[in-house]
């Protein structure tokens, strides 16, 4: 099946299972933040300036004992809007028999087309439960999820990729041996963050090291998303040039950048790159984005949310402290058009928008249960690391 949009020019496409995609560019799951109403922005706002969305995504991160639970706020979470094609869902999960409960509710129910799984998150109080980027050294454990995972969506075609990092620090690289043990367990691809769980978001990328993935799944037939740095219009290009990569995951770049995807999209396609929004522009984009938040959660939990958002809209244009102030303060819908309404018209234009953006903090030793690294063959499912809570 083709759930991309038809092709006009050449383009790197990206095949994961069965889906074709027509642009290799990915929106990362990010908690918080790519719920429903983003995803939606992003993909009005490419179809307006390109006239497709041909790139995949991603709902922001699912736990699934949660789902399994049927646990309402999960399931809200995994609402999708009917121009989400295909609908592409990430589980949390560090245990076999969850995951295999999950993914078969996805079949049975139709929830959604394509299954990324998460090992990536350094955030201490997942890891230190033996979460996140911690399972991949478990090869045994790691290797259990995953098979649990693709056996469940035997006789569906919704695909299972997998994500994860460099290892827990440069002393523990567990990538080459991740993406080997997904590929032997039928995963369909696989995507790296460039940095260890002991960087987070520190630093730069290690490139290099998807180079290093893309070379040892060679022969698989698994393509290999790079992920890490992708900022502006041509990092995607300039990533897949250097590192082989099959397509770019991006993740903080598009923090207030929903347009983000519409410029890389074009760029690899060897179009014209949309220009970036001016200030007035910008307005009108955190109104709409306000506007489907209110249509999903309701208006007060809307102007509750965009404030997070404004922030990173509002990076490197000329607005005052007051003005950004008053926004985080309105109550309504039209409270915010009213307080956007002296931007409106404004043609003024972001310093430096292509710059780093979002958390990046600094490394820190990875928090791991005691023991934790004594036996990588260790298959034992860790204690209560199942969390409400995403990175990666």
């Amino acid at each position: 099946m083709n759930n991309g949009a038809t092709m006009t020019t050449a383009a790197p496409a990206l095949t994961i299972g069965g889906i074709d995609l027509d642009s290799p560019v990915i929106l990362a799951p990010m908690a918080g933040v790519t719920n429903m109403p983003f995803r939606v922005l992003c993909r009005e706002i490419e179809e307006e300036l390109t006239g497709t969305s041909s790139g995949l995504y991603v709902c922001e991160m699912i736990t699934a004992r949660a789902m399994v639970a049927r646990n309402q706020k999960t399931l809200h979470m995994t609402t999708f809007a009917d121009v989400e094609t295909p609908r592409s869902m990430q589980l949390y999960t560090v245990d076999p028999k969850f995951t295999y409960e999950a993914v078969r509710m996805i079949v049975e129910e139709d929830i959604a087309d394509h299954v990324d799984m998460n090992f990536g998150c350094p955030v201490p109080k997942v890891t230190r439960k033996g979460g996140g980027c911690a399972i991949p050294y478990k090869r045994r454990l790691y290797g259990n999820i995953v098979d649990a995972a693709v056996r469940a969506a035997e006789g569906s075609s919704i695909p299972i990729t997998v994500k994860f990092r460099i290892g827990i620090d440069d002393e523990h690289h567990t990538h080459l041996d991740a993406g080997r043990i997904a590929a032997d367990a039928g995963a369909a691809a696989v995507a790296l963050h460039a940095r260890t769980g002991a960087e987070r978001y520190s630093g730069a990328a290690h490139w290099d090291e998807i180079g290093r993935l893309v070379e040892h799944m060679d022969g698989t037939g698994v393509p290999v998303i790079g992920n890490g740095d992708i900022f502006a219009a041509d990092d995607a290009a300039k990533m897949m040039e250097q590192t082989g990569c099959h397509g770019v995951e991006v993740g903080r770049g598009c923090l207030g950048r929903p347009w983000l995807f519409a410029q890389l999209g074009a760029q690899l396609r060897d179009e014209d790159i949309p220009p970036e929004p001016t200030l007035g522009q910008v307005a009108g984009i955190i109104y709409r984005h306000a506007e489907l938040l209110a249509e999903h959660d309701g208006e007060d939990h809307a102007c509750r949310d965009i404030r997070k958002h404004t922030g990173w809209y509002l990076r490197g244009f000329p607005v005052g402290g007051e003005f950004r102030k008053s926004l985080a303060q309105v109550t309504s819908l039209a409270e915010l058009r009213e307080r956007l309404a002296p931007i409106a018209e404004s043609d003024d234009m972001a310093q430096h928008a292509d710059d780093a953006r979002g958390r990046q903090g600094s490394a820190g030793k990875i928090a791991l249960p005691e023991g934790w690294l004594d036996d990588p063959e260790d298959e034992t499912v860790p204690e209560g690391a199942e969390i409400e809570n995403n990175g990666g």
